[in-house]
């Protein structure tokens, strides 16, 4: 039987979702493999064991060492949202340490973490998608020659972020700059996208060198003015409907979308493609390469819908290592 080290946690705000989604696939692969979440957070890298003690990983090879005993993994499943997980600082790690990880690789990682690097890759290919811009902390904040070029309302993202903290929805003028500056606390650039005023879709996409899965489209109606950290993790907050109830034509659209933005950017593993969709037209959002794996996460509750167990999905890009 394979050992395969989850890693969890890390050193962005959704440390505790990335704690529980480390959990849930823990569940769904015991019965495969044997299983150890390793904890990510700073320089601290450990298991905790049941008896609540802490064992460190050697950075040197990623080995876990306990007191009886020095475990080497066969390979890692990636659960880890944010820094440094999703946006290639541990990718590049594991691959010094020829150790074969299930996520995107280091690239391809670190140019989906960049909202806007991966929307001006994307374009190149003609992937349909609204307008931002990118401002720096050392940029002149011009609020007027924004507003020209972006209108309003608008969103406010942190340019580097795996997750909704920071976002703001912006309509008036006045605020524009507060929520630039709430942005700012969770990355060091910030976009700011023209509002999109439509349906908002996501769609899970899962390849290997066999087989290629593309998930039903999910569509999100928020209770919340936008699908923000709030709307995504508490029960109540946000309808989430899967499969989509839109035309086929619509659906289809998504899923191609989805898979053609999979291929350009050579994602690898499980990841989830969100659209905006406005008549007939999805619109690109963003992508996420370490999408949510709780049980409000939307991949888990698209692959219930298509009637494929998480554990084959799971296994399958585990499998798929070696």
């Amino acid at each position: 039987m394979r050992t395969i080290a989850i890693a969890a946690g890390g050193d962005s705000s959704e440390f505790e979702v990335s704690v529980k989604s480390a959990n849930e696939v823990s569940k769904v692969l015991s019965s495969r493999y044997i299983i150890y979440i390793i904890l990510i957070r700073g320089t601290n890298w450990y298991w905790e064991d049941q008896k609540g003690r802490y064992h460190n990983i050697d950075k040197n090879d990623f080995s876990l060492v306990t007191d009886e005993y020095r475990i080497r993994f066969d390979a890692v499943f990636i659960a880890i949202h944010g820094t440094p997980g999703e946006n290639g600082l541990l990718q590049g790690y594991f691959d010094m340490m020829g150790i074969p990880y299930t996520s995107c690789g280091a690239f391809c990682s670190t140019l989906t973490f960049n909202k806007q690097a991966c929307k001006l890759f994307l374009k190149e290919y003609k992937i349909p998608m609204t307008d931002a811009i990118l401002i720096r902390r050392s940029d002149k904040t011009d609020i007027k020659n924004i507003i020209k070029q972006i209108g309003l309302p608008c969103f406010v993202k942190p340019n580097n972020s795996g997750s909704s903290f920071g976002v703001t929805k912006v309509k008036k003028k006045e605020k524009l700059l507060s929520a630039i500056e709430t942005a700012f606390k969770e990355s060091n650039e910030v976009m700011i996208e023209a509002f999109m005023d439509g349906r908002e879709v996501a769609c899970g996409v899962v390849k290997t060198r066999n087989k290629a899965i593309v998930l039903p489209v999910t569509e999100i109606i928020s209770k919340n003015e936008f699908f923000d950290y709030e709307a995504k993790y508490t029960p109540g907050k946000s309808d989430e409907v899967t499969p989509a109830d839109m035309p086929a034509v619509v659906t289809d659209e998504i899923q191609r979308l989805s898979s053609l933005v999979y291929d350009l950017l050579g994602c690898k593993g499980i990841v989830r493609v969100d659209f905006i969709v406005i008549g007939q037209q999805p619109y690109f959002l963003e992508i996420n390469t370490v999408p949510g794996m709780t049980e409000e996460s939307l991949v888990p509750k698209q692959a219930a819908a298509a009637g494929i167990a998480l554990e084959d999905i799971y296994s399958m890009v585990v499998e798929d290592l070696f």
